[in-house]
């Protein structure tokens, strides 16, 4: 079977088949079987590639390149693994993820004179940039 098109999934998807045009699962993972024969650009939270691809690949958190696939496009991710045997031909733009800072602890930077924890008035404010 093959498939042309878009593909927009609100769940983890396996692809083990022929696909042409894009896939995006944003917030969930993207398999790519042994057995597909991808034409597409994909983007997805994680993505694990097994089978053949040609497109460009976006993935939020990582990309998981298995011995056996094979990748031709460009990458653009936080985290990459790229198993020994894989076949990989592309440009790789590893960026930062955006997690937001953690509070500091009630107390940490409270003195006897402050009726409040600092990190609590910086974190009922809409947006502070340092």
């Amino acid at each position: 079977m093959t498939l042309k098109g878009q593909i927009f999934a609100r769940e983890d998807l396996t692809i083990d088949g022929e696909v042409e045009g894009t896939v995006e699962c944003h917030e969930h993972r993207l398999t790519i079987g042994p057995n597909a024969r991808v034409q597409a650009s994909l983007k997805a939270r994680e993505i694990v590639i097994h089978g053949s691809i040609q497109g460009n690949v976006e993935a939020a958190d990582k990309i998981d390149i298995k011995k056996e696939a094979k990748l031709v496009g460009d990458i653009k991710t936080s985290r990459i693994v790229i198993e020994d045997g894989a076949y990989f031909k592309g440009s790789i733009d590893i960026s930062k993820s955006a997690v937001p800072p953690r509070p500091a602890p009630a107390g940490a930077n409270q003195t006897a004179n402050s009726p409040a924890p600092v990190a609590a008035v910086a974190a009922s404010a809409p947006s502070v940039t340092k």
